[in-house]
Formats: structure tokens, C-alpha cells, sequence
């Protein structure tokens, strides 16, 4: 981990415009921020697989007008996201359970709008494994709170680093109160997947803004606040995956991915003026196979713009 801090630090430090000459040079100013702690503990009051993570992701463009625009790169998502995934007992992991995955991710993302579509696409570099520091940081929590005692051992994913592709295309189906968003998704390098499903909005808050989906759950939390009063939304989703393979689970250990996976996730969303806070669950089915059930997870975002 020590050797990659240097990296992520500055490449943080670029990425999310808090350089002077970062702003000046390229003309876009801060449109939004979002910052998303999703945990199952928060929900089904476990500690276990997709444990917890939380992530930062800023968005810059040159303006916003309450619709994406046309041109790739004119607004730009940069986010740096922290992971544990887990196996069920973190001090006396059974052989066959998951192996523990501790990951920094950290990315480029652009939105815009092609030919009655939403299009997102972006790269993240992945650093995963013992040298990212998360399991220390995890058990540093659990120590503090009395949790626990981790001892995982090396029942933990190798150290290494990925790049890591995602594009998905949407069609908001827009009526008074609301919208349906169908999407496809495609990912490659840390996890290769394909993904269809559906979001479902109801209410106006969120009109005019632009929504960011978190990687693991599919939530689609505020960033970019719209011109509205405030008010509330309620979110619904849900989408199927076929899955080609996993630094994860690796093959050359014994595991085996589950060929689909489902998520299914309802949440609330609630915005008075620049500010708004999100909750919501999402239920996650097997992984990998041997996995004895799903699992839900809460999500949690405060937004404060100023």
C-alpha cells in the first residue's frame, strides 16, 4: 500500500479539480459531489461478503443546464472508491468461504447524451489485495469498536493492480411524477459481466440533475442537484448479470462465480435546497458458488452543496 499512496494521493488531488492550475487550465468548475457509505451492517446487520465500502466522486464540466450534453468529456465524473468484500466469520474464515478482497478504486467516468440516449463511460485502475491497506484500516474499526478480532491470514486475494472498463446506455421514459430507465451495462477487467435491468423513479426531486450509480448496489443517489425546490424521490431497480469471471474469485483456488447474479434495490431520497440524503437497501444474490444465501445492504448519502 505505501508505494501506491503517493499515486492515488496525487492522482486524487488532479483528478478531483482541487488544483489551481487544474481549473484554470481546463475551464470546468465543480458541478456536484457525491459521497456514498454502503454497508451491510447498516442493513441486514451482518459483516460478511460485500461487506462495506465507501466512495467520493466529483463532477466537473463547464456548465450545467439540467440536461447532459451532446459531446463526450464535456462533464466528467472523477471518483476514488474504498472496498472490503469478506468471507462470513473474519476471525476463523472457513477454507471454502470467499476470499477477503481489500480494494482501492479510482477513475475517470464521463456522462452524456447520444441520439435520445444516456451514455456513461469511464476506466478505473484497481489496486487490490494486502497492499491496499483496507484490511488494516478494517481492523483498526473493529478494534476501536470492540468488534471482532480479524485474522484472516492469506485467505485474502493476491496483491495486484487492474484496469477496469465500464459503459452503460440508457433511455429515460419520462411522465409527470416520474421515470422508467431501462440500461445495459458492460464491464471488463476485474469483474467481466454483462448487465440489463431497469431503474424506476418516483417523484420530482432529482429532475433536471444528474444521478451516479454506485458500482456494487446499482443505487442511483443525487450528485448534481437540479433546479427544483426539493421535495422527495422514491428509487426501485432491479437487474440481472451474466458473469465471465473475477479477480475475486479466482478459478486457480477453487472458486467458482455464480454464471448470474441479481440485485434488487429500493431507496429514498429527500432535498431541501442544494442539500440532499439518500438511504436505501439492496438485496444481492450468490456470488460465487457455495455461497449458502444473498445478502442486503444498506447505503447511506449525505449531500451538502455549496
Amino acid at each position: 500500500m505505501v508505494r501506491f499512496l503517493p499515486l492515488v494521493g496525487a492522482s486524487l488531488v488532479s483528478l478531483l479539480g482541487l488544483a489551481p492550475e487544474l481549473r484554470a487550465e481546463d475551464g470546468r468548475q465543480p458541478l456536484g459531489t457525491l459521497r456514498l457509505f454502503s454497508n451491510d451492517t447498516i442493513a441486514d446487520r451482518q459483516d460478511r461478503w460485500r461487506s462495506g465500502g465507501y466512495g467520493v466522486s466529483m463532477v466537473r464540466g463547464e456548465s450545467w443546464d439540467g440536461e447532459l450534453p451532446s459531446r463526450p468529456f464535456a462533464v466528467m465524473e472523477y471518483r476514488l472508491r474504498g472496498e472490503a468484500i469478506a468471507p462470513d466469520n473474519l476471525n476463523n474464515p472457513d477454507p471454502a468461504d470467499r476470499l477477503y478482497a481489500g480494494t482501492w478504486w479510482l477513475g475517470a467516468h464521463t456522462h452524456f447524451a447520444w441520439r435520445g440516449f444516456e451514455v456513461t463511460g469511464g476506466v478505473d485502475l484497481a489496486v487490490t489485495g494486502e497492499q491496499s491497506g483496507i484490511r488494516r484500516l478494517q481492523g483498526a474499526i473493529h478494534e476501536q469498536l470492540s468488534m471482532p478480532r480479524m485474522n484472516i491470514g492469506d485467505h485474502q486475494v493476491e496483491d495486484g493492480v487492474y484496469l477496469h472498463g465500464t459503459a452503460e446506455i440508457a433511455r429515460s421514459l419520462r411522465w409527470n411524477r416520474g421515470e422508467v430507465r431501462p440500461f445495459l451495462e458492460l464491464q471488463a477487467g476485474v469483474e467481466t459481466m454483462a448487465r440489463v435491468g431497469v431503474d424506476v423513479t418516483l417523484g420530482t426531486l432529482g429532475e433536471g440533475g444528474l444521478r451516479l450509480r454506485d458500482p456494487i448496489t446499482g443505487q442511483r443517489p443525487e450528485a448534481v442537484v437540479g433546479g427544483g425546490a426539493g421535495g422527495w424521490s422514491f428509487l426501485l431497480g432491479g437487474d440481472v448479470a451474466a458473469v465471465e469471471g473475477s479477480v475475486f474469485l479466482p478459478e486457480d483456488r477453487g472458486y467458482r462465480a455464480e454464471p448470474l447474479r441479481h440485485r434488487l434495490r429500493a431507496g429514498v431520497n429527500y432535498g431541501f435546497g442544494n442539500r440532499n440524503i439518500f438511504y436505501g437497501v439492496t438485496y444481492l444474490s450468490e456470488e460465487f458458488v457455495g455461497q449458502s444465501e444473498g445478502q442486503v445492504v444498506g447505503s447511506l448519502s449525505l449531500g451538502f452543496q455549496f
